[in-house]
């Protein structure tokens, strides 16, 4: 038979229940049944809940954070206002802990005072761990909420330096246009401009034009570009005059974090980091200048530079350590360096970064109390859910409703779990002739029909008047 609006076979349901749990796999692929606090201090996914920790409405007012793993942001906190940090370095779960209320315990570890899984709470929470404005939902310069459905363009996380305590950034994230000081609305602002532009031409003259507008333009950094390479490619925002392309950097150190550590300033322009993109504000003169003059110096400064190490430092020579038979540089590379530039600016790093800086005796205690410094950071993830690698979205794997449903079972009390079992099974009794008269004819099962079944079985002749008289209409 036809089948009406709304209505759907069984086939069509089982197909949407496997295409729900795809889409749920691909969305959480990884494991969520360990949560990682034992694990220790990790760089991990990092999440805030907002439900059970709402920050204060004055962002000055102190503010007890609390970061969750991503196991327990789905199992412990999984119907509650969360939000997603992204990779913090350090971190311990704070979930069951007394940074959270007791009344949202965590439900993944072993509570040693019943020696029953969940139920955990008020224990004590890592000391290590080191909070910023983004457990607030506040991020980047501008200190703004951020709202994923609203978002434009791309934000960039700064390698982190200095915690917020100490005057850095605490890895967050930051606006291209917020980095070089034009604000998160740069574009819309410069928009806006070049509208009153074209309307002061409306009389006829014509806007001088630049024999090399369409190759590239100065930007006041240090480097060149008319940031619309982005916007070429799709629907991405363009980055904004003075920051560099995405391609060109492999991470940065914002302009906090390198004024909280001003030793690492002299090595920006150098062999693995692009020049300086100095934050400008609006009551500051002085960035062009100290552009220009950190770029005389480094043109007037002599280098003696290695042939394989075009642009690098000097190779020093190297001595051997007795005492431990080490190699020490005989003599600093950050000597053979410009001297820093002026003003507060942002270091973008190349990929070979972390093989460009000085480790003599002076230099190697600055860089050793930064590890991200030293070598790549190991990034924790938990393991791949079996249920998103074997059987993608089938049902017939372990990961169905029907399968979650009966492992859910498994915690409840057992003389609970006994009647909820019953009554399924006598539902279930029920409804198999319903089902089985629809897929023996084929016929589609509609909505109306299944408003009716479940009135005959409540026995509520109210319902079952109701569920035919639009069943007519």
């Amino acid at each position: 038979s036809q089948q009406s609006d709304g209505s759907q076979t069984a086939a069509d349901i089982l197909r949407d229940q496997m295409q729900l749990e795809a889409d749920a796999r691909e969305a959480l692929p990884y494991s969520i049944e360990h949560c990682t606090k034992e694990l220790g201090p990790l760089r991990q996914s990092v999440f805030s809940c907002l439900t059970c920790n709402p920050p204060p409405k004055n962002p000055t007012d102190p503010y007890n954070a609390a970061g969750i793993c991503y196991a327990c942001s789905v199992q412990c906190h999984g119907e509650h206002q969360l939000v997603e940090i992204f990779t913090k370095r350090n971190f311990t779960c704070d979930c069951g802990t007394k940074r959270l209320p007791s009344t949202s315990p965590c439900t993944l570890r072993l509570n040693p005072l019943t020696n029953t899984l969940g139920g955990v709470h008020s224990e004590e929470p890592s000391a290590t761990n080191k909070y910023n404005q983004n457990f607030r939902n506040r991020f980047c310069a501008c200190e703004c909420d951020y709202d994923p459905f609203q978002q434009k363009g791309t934000m960039f996380q700064c390698l982190g330096l200095g915690t917020h305590e100490t005057g850095g950034c605490g890895e967050d994230w930051f606006h291209p246009g917020c980095v070089v000081g034009l604000g998160p609305d740069w574009m819309e602002k410069t928009e806006g401009k070049n509208i009153q532009k074209a309307a002061t031409v409306e009389d006829g003259a014509l806007p001088p034009i630049s024999e090399d507008a369409e190759t590239s333009a100065p930007n006041g950094n240090g480097t060149s570009g008319n940031g619309n390479e982005a916007a070429e490619d799709g629907d991405d925002e363009p980055n904004p005059p003075g920051f560099p392309k995405d391609d060109e950097f492999e991470t940065f150190i914002c302009f906090k974090c390198v004024d909280a550590h001003p030793w690492i300033k002299r090595y920006a322009g150098a062999s693995g980091f692009l020049p300086p993109v100095f934050y400008k504000t609006k009551n500051d003169t002085e960035q062009q200048t100290a552009v220009d003059d950190a770029a005389d110096e480094s043109n007037s400064k002599k280098r003696k530079v290695d042939d394989d190490e075009p642009g690098g430092f000097q190779v020093p020579k190297r001595l051997k350590n007795e005492a431990n038979g080490a190699d020490i540089p005989e003599t600093c590379k950050a000597d053979t360096l410009p001297p820093a530039p002026k003003g507060s600016f942002s270091i973008f790093c190349t990929e070979s970064f972390r093989d460009r800086f000085c480790r003599c005796e002076k230099c190697f205690p600055a860089l050793a109390a930064h590890a991200q410094l030293l070598e790549e950071e190991e990034i924790y993830e938990p393991p791949i859910s079996e249920e998103g690698s074997e059987n993608g979205g089938s049902t017939h794997g372990s990961g169905s409703l029907y399968e979650r449903g009966e492992s859910a079972l498994r915690n409840v009390d057992r003389v609970r779990a006994i009647e909820g079992v019953m009554a399924y099974n006598q539902l279930k009794d029920k409804l198999k002739p319903f089902f089985q008269q629809f897929a023996e004819s084929g016929q589609a099962i509609s909505a109306e029909d299944i408003k009716e079944y479940f009135a005959k079985l409540r026995g509520d002749d109210e319902a079952i008047k109701e569920a035919g008289d639009s069943a007519k209409s």
